[in-house]
């Protein structure tokens, strides 16, 4: 029976297994490199990166030579300034790619949303159209004062090809 207890059970979830990688939230990593890259493009990090740099310069040059940690070359500086690019150039990615992936949803929702107003305009478009067919076949005011005017001239002509006959006592008794 000793084989049966190191069977695989796929019925059931497997334990979970130790990490040797600590665990982080990939949102809120996001979230603290969109600040990070934000203030990466400030003004206020240029003038607070360029006062560092100068104080840094200037204390390694007129400092007693006993308290100097970086001599001319300023090799520790070099090395402090590409250590903050490797790290700023890839958070500076990840913010331009959780903004890309927004910007991708709210493409597709304006899509979606042109899509609805492409497709009411043109039911819109049908109603219109129908009511007009309909209207075509209503008579109007006009096309009415116009059959009218037309049976007035029709009476009239008919009125000089056969006058009137004078009017007679009897049929003012039939009356």
């Amino acid at each position: 029976m000793p084989r049966a207890a190191s069977r695989v059970r796929l019925d059931q979830p497997r334990p979970a297994r130790k990490r040797l990688l600590p665990e982080y939230d990939p949102e809120a990593f996001g979230r603290f490199s969109e600040r990070i890259a934000r203030f990466l493009g400030t003004g206020r990090f240029l003038v607070w990166m360029t006062l560092t740099i100068l104080l840094w310069v200037a204390w390694n040059i007129f400092a007693p030579p006993a308290l100097r940690w970086d001599e001319y070359p300023f090799i520790f500086l070099t090395l402090m300034l590409s250590l903050q690019a490797s790290y700023a150039a890839p958070l500076i990615l990840l913010a331009q790619n959780r903004q890309d992936d927004r910007d991708r949803v709210t493409h597709e929702q304006d899509r979606k949303q042109n899509e609805r107003s492409i497709a009411d305009t043109e039911y819109l478009t049908r109603e219109v159209a129908a009511l007009r067919m309909g209207l075509g076949e209503v008579a109007t005011r006009d096309w009415i004062r116009s059959e009218f005017v037309d049976l007035v001239k029709e009476m009239e002509d008919r009125r000089s090809v056969f006058p009137p006959e004078p009017a007679s006592e009897s049929d003012e008794a039939d009356r």
